[in-house]
C-alpha cells in the first residue's frame, strides 16, 4: 500500500512503526453546534480508511477527540446564556447521532480536551525549560517559533519576521517575540472556565490539546495523523513544533488531509446561504447516501456537494441493491442465498479459488475471470492512496457484469459469491445494504402472497389495491417470469 505523506508532498510505501499495528489519530471537532458537513468529510473518509486496514489485517489503534473547551464554545454558551460545559456535552451526544446516521464506527478512544489539562501543562512546562517557550508578563505562555529550526516543514510555508506591521496583530500579541508565535496557555478572561497553572489561571491553546491526546491514546508516535486540509496550518504544524522538540522523535510517520468542499461549486459559507449541517441532509437523505457521495472523490480531490449529486448517489445506491435482490432472487427460486461478508482479504480470496476450482460452463469460466479482475483492480485502488472513486467504479463494473450474465449462469455458487462480494466491498466502504428479513419484509411477503392469489382468481381490483397499498409502506414490486420481486425504495 502506498499513501500520499503531507510532510514529504509524495506517495509513500506504508509502514508502520510496530508490525500490523496502526496508530492513527484524527482531529475531531470543535463542539459548539451541530457538525457540517465539511465535518462529516474527514469522518466518513478515514473511518473508512480504518475499516480497510482492519480488513487487510492491521489491528488499528483509532483516536479521534472532541474538542470541548475553545473560543467558539465559550462565545456561543454565553450567548445562549448556558454552562459551556453544559453546551459541549450536548453537542458532543448530537455529533455520536449524527455519526451513527452516518454508520461512523465509534473510535478506540474519544478523549475530551477537559480531561486532558494536566498533560497539557506537563508538556508546556517541559517547552519552557528546554527555551522553546516563554511566559509573558500576563500569564500568557507562547511557543518561540524561532528557536524550532524545522518549523514549517509540513506546510512548506517560508513565513516572514512582520516587525513592525502592527495592524497585522491582534489584543494581546504584542507581548509575542515573534509575528509566528502562538499561544499554548492562555489567562481566564470574565465569564470563562479556567484551571490553575503554573503562571496564570487560564486554560491551554487548541494545539496543545491535540498534541497530549494524541501521543498519550495512541501510545506513543503516531502512524498516521489525518484531518482536513485546513488544518495543516497552523494546527498540525503547530502540534509538530511542540512534540518533537520535547520527545525527540517524529510526531507521526505519515499525515493525510482531504480537501476541502464546495457546495455548487462555491465555498460553503452561511453569507452565501449554503451553509449544511449533517443535521439538514440527513433530514431529506439517508446517511449511507452522503456516505457514497463523499467516497465518489477521491479524498485529496476538492468535493463538490449538491443535492443534486445526493439524488444520483441514491441512484446509484438502488443500481446496486437492485443487483444484489436481483441475484438473491434467482438464487432463491432453486436454493437459498447464503449472504457472507467475508472478514478479511485472505478468506475472500480463498473462496474466489474455490468457485474458479468447480465444474464451471465456459460462460462461468469467462464470468469468474472477469469478476476477478475487477476483485482485483478494488483492492489495488484502495492500496493505491486509498482511492475509493476508482474502487468504486469496480462495484459498478461487478453490478454491470451481474446484470448482463446472471441469467446465463446456472451454478447458483457463481452468483452467491458475486452477491458476497458485493456486501463485502459496500462493507470496507462502510454503506450498510437494505436487505434480509424484518418484520416489514414479511408483512410485504403476505400482501404479494394476497395480491397473487387475487390475480389468480381474476379479482385485478383487489390486486391493484394491494399493489397501491404495498407502494404506500415505501415498496415497489416488479412481476417476472421467476415470480414477484420486491425492494424497499430509498
Amino acid at each position: 500500500m502506498k499513501i500520499y505523506n503531507t510532510l514529504t508532498r509524495k506517495k509513500e510505501d506504508f509502514n508502520t512503526i510496530e508490525d500490523k499495528k496502526c496508530r492513527i489519530y484524527v482531529c475531531g471537532p470543535t463542539v459548539y453546534d451541530y457538525i457540517h458537513i465539511g465535518n462529516a468529510r474527514p469522518m466518513i473518509v478515514f473511518d473508512t480508511f480504518r475499516r480497510y486496514l482492519t480488513f487487510i489485517g492491521y489491528d488499528v489503534n483509532y483516536v479521534s477527540n472532541f474538542t470541548d473547551i475553545d473560543d467558539k464554545i465559550i462565545n456561543r454558551a454565553n450567548e445562549l446564556n448556558m454552562d459551556s460545559k453544559e453546551l459541549a456535552k450536548k453537542y458532543i451526544v448530537e455529533c455520536k447521532e449524527d455519526m451513527k446516521n452516518m454508520n461512523i464506527l465509534d473510535a478506540s478512544t474519544h478523549p475530551l480536551a477537559t480531561e486532558e489539562i494536566d498533560g497539557m501543562i506537563d508538556l508546556i512546562s517541559k517547552l519552557i525549560e528546554k527555551g522553546y517557550a516563554y511566559v509573558a508578563e500576563d500569564g500568557t505562555v507562547y511557543y518561540d517559533t524561532k528557536k524550532f529550526d524545522e518549523y514549517g516543514k509540513l506546510s512548506h510555508k517560508v513565513f516572514e519576521e512582520l516587525i513592525g506591521k502592527r495592524e497585522l496583530k491582534v489584543t494581546g500579541e504584542e507581548n509575542k517575540k515573534n509575528i509566528n508565535d502562538f499561544v499554548l496557555w492562555k489567562p481566564k478572561k470574565e465569564n470563562e472556565p479556567y484551571w490553575d497553572s503554573p503562571w496564570c489561571q487560564g486554560r491551554p491553546g487548541w494545539h496543545t490539546e491535540c498534541c497530549v491526546m494524541a501521543p498519550k491514546y495512541c501510545n506513543g508516535p503516531l502512524d498516521i495523523h489525518a484531518g482536513g486540509e485546513d488544518l495543516i496550518f497552523p494546527h498540525h504544524e503547530n502540534e509538530i513544533a511542540q512534540y518533537e522538540p520535547v520527545y525527540g522523535a517524529p510526531y507521526s510517520r505519515y499525515w493525510m488531509h482531504n480537501a476541502f468542499l464546495n457546495i455548487n461549486g462555491q465555498k460553503m459559507s452561511k453569507s452565501l446561504n449554503n451553509f449544511y449541517t449533517v443535521r439538514d441532509v440527513l433530514n431529506r437523505y439517508e446517511g449511507r447516501i452522503l456516505r457514497l457521495l463523499m467516497l465518489e472523490t477521491h479524498y485529496r480531490a476538492m468535493l463538490n456537494f449538491s443535492f443534486d449529486l445526493m439524488d444520483s448517489a441514491k441512484i446509484s445506491l438502488e443500481r446496486i441493491e437492485n443487483c444484489i435482490e436481483s441475484l438473491k432472487f434467482i438464487i432463491n427460486n432453486t436454493s437459498k442465498s447464503n449472504d457472507i461478508v467475508y472478514k478479511d482479504k485472505d478468506e475472500l480470496y480463498k473462496n474466489l479459488k474455490f468457485i474458479a476450482n468447480n465444474d464451471l460452463k465456459e460462460v462461468e469460466k469467462q464470468y469468474v475471470d472477469k469478476l476477478t479482475e475487477y476483485i482485483d483492480l478494488f483492492f489495488n485502488k484502495l492500496d493505491d492512496d486509498f482511492n475509493t472513486a476508482d474502487a468504486i467504479t469496480q462495484i459498478f463494473e461487478i453490478v454491470k457484469l451481474a446484470n448482463l450474465n446472471k441469467d446465463l449462469i446456472s451454478n447458483n455458487i457463481v452468483l452467491n459469491f458475486t452477491n458476497n462480494i458485493l456486501l463485502t466491498f459496500l462493507n470496507i466502504l462502510g454503506i450498510k445494504v437494505n436487505s434480509g428479513s424484518n418484520d416489514d419484509d414479511n408483512e410485504i411477503k403476505k400482501l404479494i402472497d394476497l395480491r397473487n392469489e387475487a390475480k389468480h382468481n381474476k379479482d385485478f381490483k383487489k390486486a391493484d389495491e394491494i399493489r397501491d397499498k404495498i407502494k404506500s409502506l415505501g415498496y415497489e414490486i416488479e412481476d417476472t417470469r421467476l415470480g414477484t420481486k420486491w425492494k424497499k425504495v430509498l
